[in-house]
């Protein structure tokens, strides 16, 4: 056997070892969401403490995200629509600077609570490299679910309902 495949297996072998370990490392639902903190641009300080009793919608975004763009209305409104029954919307910017949200947001406004990558240690938590990712907390501090990639409006709701949360409109009698 040559140098060359050797050393080919043995690459591919070890980043199929880490990718295996990577995965293994990302929260599982129904399992204890991971100890964080964050910290909102309003100043707001949030802790797995902090949490407790609420859900919590985790939503990791960037500027340069289209999906992120598109599903931001429609993310606010539910945040907006379902925090009187206790859901905490925090919107975690992934890997820019301040300044550069901060130009985007005078551009885009967002109705939720946002927080700089730099203040939270949220991201690296949940393997955020995709995006938008959403990951929801129940009221005991468990990850009710979690949505990697856009879904649409239908699918942030079905995720919610996993810890609880219906919408007004699934009150209604369903045919």
């Amino acid at each position: 056997m040559s140098a060359r495949t050797i050393l080919f297996r043995g690459s591919t072998f070890s980043l199929l070892l880490f990718a295996s370990l990577c995965a293994l490392a990302v929260p599982k639902d129904k399992e204890p969401a991971p100890h964080f903190s964050a910290i909102t641009t309003t100043g707001e300080k949030f802790t797995n403490d902090s949490i407790k009793g609420k859900v919590v919608l985790l939503e990791f975004w960037t500027t340069w995200c289209g999906f992120c763009a598109d599903e931001a209305s429609f993310v606010d409104k539910i945040g907006h629509e379902l925090a009187p029954k206790g859901l905490i919307l925090l919107a975690i910017d992934v890997g820019e600077s301040k300044k550069t949200v901060k130009k985007y947001l005078d551009l885009h406004p967002r109705n939720c609570k946002i927080v700089f990558m730099e203040d939270t240690n949220l991201a690296a938590m949940y393997a955020a490299t995709s995006y938008p990712i959403y990951v929801v907390i129940d009221r005991d501090g468990n990850i009710a679910g979690t949505q990697r990639g856009a879904g649409g409006e239908d699918a942030l709701r079905r995720l919610l309902s996993r810890a609880g949360l219906d919408s007004p409109d699934d009150d209604s009698d369903s045919n």
